[in-house]
């Protein structure tokens, strides 16, 4: 099970992110995930998508479908999808395309999200530390963001000033 600390500006409070992927086959799993709010002490995020990998030698892409609570939105399905671009030989740097669509339980309500991102990986910047640039803009709207990612500590902040911090632990 992989687990993480998580801080943003907006919701000021710590919260504690789980996820646990269950194989079905080589390219396919389950993965379920969610978070633990530690200013109410409850879960504010639950979600289960069934994931499949594409791997090929010049692309790589990613399908998800799911299921999903949010203590605002409560019950809705998702669906989201990426496709990586390799831009140098070593894969060190690639060109990201991401989208992902929320619907609510009525199939009424809909929300979509897409972006276009570059990202550099960097193995072994120093002994035992990997680092990862991401510079992207979000297309839905219309907004530049970063991450920064160093080992188990990530860092992510957009144009509008939203910040948030993880810490895998």
């Amino acid at each position: 099970m992989e687990t993480s600390l998580r801080y943003s500006a907006d919701s000021k409070s710590l919260r504690i992110h789980a996820k646990q992927k269950l194989p079905i086959d080589s390219d396919t799993f389950l993965q379920v995930h969610g978070e633990l709010d530690t200013r109410y002490g409850s879960p504010n995020f639950f979600c289960a998508m069934l994931r499949r990998f594409y791997n090929q030698p010049q692309l790589s892409s990613s399908v998800g479908l799911g299921v999903q609570f949010d203590k605002h939105e409560k019950l809705g399905y998702t669906a989201r999808g990426k496709m990586a671009f390799p831009v140098t030989s070593n894969d060190s740097i690639s060109f990201n395309v991401k989208g992902r669509c929320e619907i609510d339980k009525e199939f009424k309500q809909r929300r979509v999200r897409g972006g276009a991102e570059f990202t550099w990986c960097i193995f072994n910047f120093q002994k035992e530390q990997d680092l990862r640039f991401k510079v992207g803009y979000d297309v839905t709207n219309k907004i530049p963001y970063m991450q920064f990612r160093e080992n188990n500590w990530t860092v992510n902040a957009d144009a509008k000033g939203r910040w948030n911090v993880r810490y895998d632990l």
